[in-house]
């Protein structure tokens, strides 16, 4: 039931809050002494903790200890240093009620504008590999107090638990104090923040207590037009730590929707399964072409893009590039000639940046330094969510192949079907991959059957699927599907094999001397 105390009627409206009291209490000490110097030169009194205080004193700048206000020492080894009614009633105080005022002056409380808090660093901890115990002590609870604290009664006062907030709380010191508007976002922030540091805990002590438990916490990045569809809401969030489509920076064009958002990422799902320069030019989520660099090419890059483009020039207008390697002139100046939604890559050379600025609904997405894969894939069902670890491609030394049908290729064809196998893990399911010399030339994608996957593949592959080699995502279940690739002339294939008829499918490829490996590995794409 809610408190009749607290009937809104009864409130003194607050938009800007002058901020005169600040409680301190930080892990992460970057951008503090700036702050503290600003705070105090504003004659702001500044209440602290532990090395907090040492580190505002050792500045130069007044602090009051914690220990002071409460009349109780810090103490269980620093367990217990705020939790106490001197200190959140201060910072819990409705101002807006003058009995809470009231309160206040009874008990002697004086009120906090503003609580600077950051927590333990658990996380860290956690990654550093310490043992349990250590893993324990930075646990946060007095910390998630304060901010929850003073996030509910952000009426009154402003929460910052991140130091790139810093700057606005000093700028607010000049124009009056903190409005409500402001204190209601870092009142958002504050509460993400803990939201995010309890399910890192709660995720640690599942793991360790073998009984798993999936947290997902993501910050709002950016509202999109638009989903999937003119009449769906969508918007960005990305997850704190992350390293991927979701971090990167929008060098130029248009803002990213949610479609360009999908078909970037799975571009580079496709891109950057390779260790060689290599581009990925998708469509609807579906590579259109793969291509690694042409051996001993002059522009690596430029290369790999030109022959990922001459896969399916057709399906490659408006759709999305992305390369693992920076993009440089050459590649730019082939790419301005060709209707592209948006290109991805770590990096941009300068000259390549002026070419193609020069595309006004170009999208130019820079990756984040460190671009990683998650190690777990999740998505959401009704009522739920499904996770795995994500599929990789192992190498042959890691899981041999099996000659199944005919003689042991040569180096180079061996190469094309190495190729073929990992292009062919990002194509969606069923899946057929046609490749020629390190580059895609006829993809069959997302098909019902495999029959009709091949056809696709043969089709748009015309003259070039002969003498190309094929991989397929998962086995033949009947030999007709392979007969379409070796009617047009494939001259080698990969797949996993386990079809109850695998005998009746490497007959086939047996009667037209057609070499097979088995790769024991399937990648389903769905």
């Amino acid at each position: 039931m809610a408190n009749p105390a607290h009937d809104p009627t009864l409130y003194t409206h607050r938009d800007a809050v002058p901020v005169t009291r600040a409680l301190i209490s930080v892990s992460d000490k970057t951008g503090l002494t700036e702050l503290a110097a600003a705070l105090s030169a504003a004659g702001v009194e500044l209440v602290s903790t532990g090395s907090t205080a040492a580190t505002i004193r050792e500045a130069g700048h007044a602090v009051t200890e914690v220990s002071e206000i409460t009349g109780f020492p810090e103490s269980l080894d620093g367990r217990v240093k705020t939790l106490h009614p001197g200190v959140h009633a201060g910072i819990l105080a409705d101002l807006r009620l003058e009995s809470h005022q009231q309160q206040l002056s009874e008990l002697d409380i004086k009120a906090f504008d503003l609580v600077v808090v950051n927590l333990y660093p658990f996380r860290e901890t956690v990654l550093s590999g310490a043992a349990p115990a250590e893993v324990i002590e930075q646990i946060d609870i007095g910390g998630p107090a304060l901010v929850r604290a003073a996030a509910k009664n952000h009426a009154n006062v402003a929460i910052v638990v991140s130091p790139t907030r810093y700057p606005e709380i000093v700028a607010a010191l000049a124009t009056g104090g903190t409005t409500l508007e402001q204190r209601t976002g870092l009142a958002a922030e504050a509460f993400g923040h803990t939201a995010s540091y309890d399910s890192a805990v709660a995720e640690w002590f599942s793991v360790a207590n073998a009984a798993p438990t999936l947290s997902v916490n993501a910050t709002l990045v950016s509202e999109l037009r638009y989903g999937e569809n003119s009449h769906q809401d969508a918007a960005l969030y990305a997850v704190s730590g992350g390293s991927g489509i979701a971090q990167a920076t929008l060098l130029h064009g248009k803002e990213m929707s949610y479609n360009n958002y999908v078909d970037a990422d799975a571009a580079l799902r496709a891109a950057f399964d390779f260790t060689q320069p290599a581009v990925a030019i998708v469509k609807h989520a579906n590579p259109c072409g793969v291509a690694v660099a042409a051996p001993k090419a002059p522009d690596a890059i430029a290369s790999a893009h030109r022959r990922a483009h001459d896969c399916d020039p057709t399906s490659a207008f408006g759709g999305v590039i992305a390369a693992n390697r920076p993009v440089t002139l050459a590649m730019a100046e082939t790419v301005q000639e060709i209707f592209t939604e948006v290109l991805v890559a770590p990096a941009f050379d300068a000259d390549a940046l002026t070419v193609l600025k020069s595309k006004k609904n170009l999208r130019l997405l820079q990756l984040p330094e460190g671009y990683t894969r998650p190690s777990v894939e999740v998505r959401q069902i009704s009522g739920g969510f499904l996770a795995q670890s994500s599929d990789v491609v192992s190498s042959r030394a890691e899981v041999p192949w099996t000659l199944v049908s005919g003689a042991e290729v040569d180096a180079e064809t061996l190469a094309d079907l190495e190729f073929a196998w990992t292009a062919c893990r990002s194509v969606k399911s069923n899946a057929i991959l046609l490749a020629h010399g390190g580059a895609s030339v006829g993809v069959g994608m997302g098909q019902v059957n495999r029959v009709d996957s091949c056809h696709l593949a043969v089709t748009r592959a015309g003259e070039r699927a002969a003498g190309s080699v094929a991989a397929s995502d998962a086995y033949f279940p009947f030999a007709d599907g392979l007969q379409v690739l070796l009617d047009a002339g494939v001259k080698a294939v990969v797949q996993p094999g386990g079809s109850v008829r695998d005998p009746e499918v490497i007959a086939a490829a047996r009667e037209a001397g057609v070499s097979m490996y088995f790769a024991t590995e399937r990648h389903f794409f769905h």
